[in-house]
């Protein structure tokens, strides 16, 4: 399968960050859970009142300093990540009313789900440099020989303890998204994917 031109996978990498970010704002709106990296994102947010996507984009940056130590080389998907995803949640969780029924959340976390796997997969299969937290599980995988499965975990763990210490958004929604997002971007990233001969990191969780 030949892939397409560089300026075709940038427009992939472009729309899938969007669509990430929206995703992203989906689920938070929706009030039922989040994600462990955007629960971190949502207590810093009550402890400082500066606004989610803000912060996810002071986050990414921050945990792309630590890939200095690891040696990890970012992308420039790397970069847009971190300047584009956070931006985009900003804008998602403004424009989108807070719904109160519970009939309406829980479709709109659902949809975030299904669009977040989605944007993974044209993100991902862009192969144009992988997200800054990505780029930190595989880094810690290649530095302690450890499994990336097991990095993966107790970098989210860790996460997802630190932001509810600091009042993040911790519910059903937190338990749905680490148990179920694994497998559907896993099934959807191999069928966007530019080359299917490159294998292509899925992430668990944001």
């Amino acid at each position: 399968m030949r892939s397409p031109l560089p300026a075709a996978r940038l427009v992939r990498l472009l729309v899938g960050l969007v669509l990430y970010g929206v995703a992203e704002g989906f689920m938070v709106t929706a009030h039922v859970g989040v994600g462990p990296w955007s629960v971190l994102a949502t207590g810093l947010a009550r402890q400082t009142g500066v606004g989610i996507g803000w912060l996810t984009v002071l986050i990414g940056a921050v945990v792309l300093l630590l890939w200095i130590p690891l040696r990890q080389k970012p992308g420039v998907g790397t970069v847009l990540n971190v300047l584009i995803v956070g931006t985009v949640i900003e804008a998602t969780v403004d424009l989108l009313p807070t719904p109160e029924h519970l009939l309406v959340r829980v479709p709109l976390f659902a949809a975030g789900m299904v669009l977040l796997a989605v944007a993974s997969g044209l993100y991902l299969g862009a192969a144009l440099g992988p997200g800054p937290r990505d780029g930190l599980m595989t880094g810690l995988h290649a530095r302690t020989g450890r499994s990336l499965g097991l990095c993966r975990t107790v970098v989210e763990v860790s996460v997802l303890v630190l932001g509810w210490l600091f009042g993040g958004n911790v519910g059903v929604g937190t338990v749905v998204f680490a148990f179920g997002i694994g497998p559907l971007v896993g099934w959807v990233v191999p069928r966007l994917a530019v080359a299917r001969r490159a294998p292509v990191a899925v992430p668990v969780a944001r």
